[in-house]
């Protein structure tokens, strides 16, 4: 039976007099696949920030795996937006994900037998061990991504979050990160703020959109094409009368 392991109970939000977050409650249980979707500057980043422990909640409360979530970094792991930062740094892939070890150093002789065979083994999860002595910059968007993500997983995370990881890559690139995600998901819990509403539909299992307000869309619902008979109306609801009128 699947547990809690994020717990949102009240949550406000401010920034000095600007409310960002309000009366957030939401709960993430073992194995989830949570999509979070909603107009930029709804407040999505700064949910992920409070939930990663970035940001201190100052009304309401948070829990990740039962304390604040300042105590649990190391059972999550995170993969930002923007994989194009310093692409021309001459470092190589396997370099990039052995970064990825909680509290590592490199040692003066180079990397631990341990973190190379860690870090081989998760790009081959992620498709990409043939390309461990490539130089970062000279991937693509989409193996940048795969390589970002294998990075997190080196941490062994029960948690992973990705911002966007699927900006700025093309449609079959936005298809294999998802189905590498929907693999993942069989033993870890996954959070994805995205806009690739038509893609995440065919793998979340739960979406809440964010506009300062939170609204649930349950699964069932969703995936069945049921609106919601309320005031509220996003994405989700477009693209469930989308697909009805066809």
């Amino acid at each position: 039976m699947s547990k809690p392991i994020i717990e949102i109970e009240n949550l406000s939000f401010s920034y000095e007099k600007q409310t960002v977050l309000e009366d957030i409650n939401l709960t993430v249980e073992e194995r989830d696949f949570l999509a979070i979707i909603g107009p930029n500057g709804g407040g999505k980043s700064t949910l992920l920030k409070l939930i990663l422990g970035i940001k201190s909640a100052k009304k309401g409360n948070i829990k990740t795996f039962g304390k604040k979530p300042k105590k649990n970094l190391s059972k999550i792991g995170y993969v930002p937006q923007n994989t194009n930062v310093n692409i021309n740094f001459p470092i190589k892939v396997i370099e990039v994900v052995i970064m990825g070890h909680i509290g590592t150093k490199r040692p003066l002789f180079g990397y631990a037998k341990e973190e190379k065979m860690c870090a081989m083994g998760v790009l081959e999860q992620v498709g990409m061990e043939r390309f461990a002595n490539e130089k970062i910059g000279s991937l693509s968007g989409g193996q940048r991504q795969r390589v970002m993500i294998a990075r997190a997983l080196c941490a062994h995370p029960q948690i992973l979050i990705l911002d966007e990881p699927t900006a700025s890559i093309d449609i079959d690139g936005q298809k294999q990160i998802y189905k590498l995600l929907k693999d993942l998901n069989r033993y870890i819990t996954i959070i994805v703020v995205s806009h690739d509403i038509s893609v995440i539909m065919q793998y979340a299992n739960k979406v809440v959109h964010i506009n300062k307000r939170l609204t649930n869309h349950e699964a069932q619902n969703f995936k069945r094409g049921v609106t919601h008979q309320c005031n509220h109306f996003c994405e989700v609801e477009m693209f469930n009368l989308f697909k009805g009128a066809n």
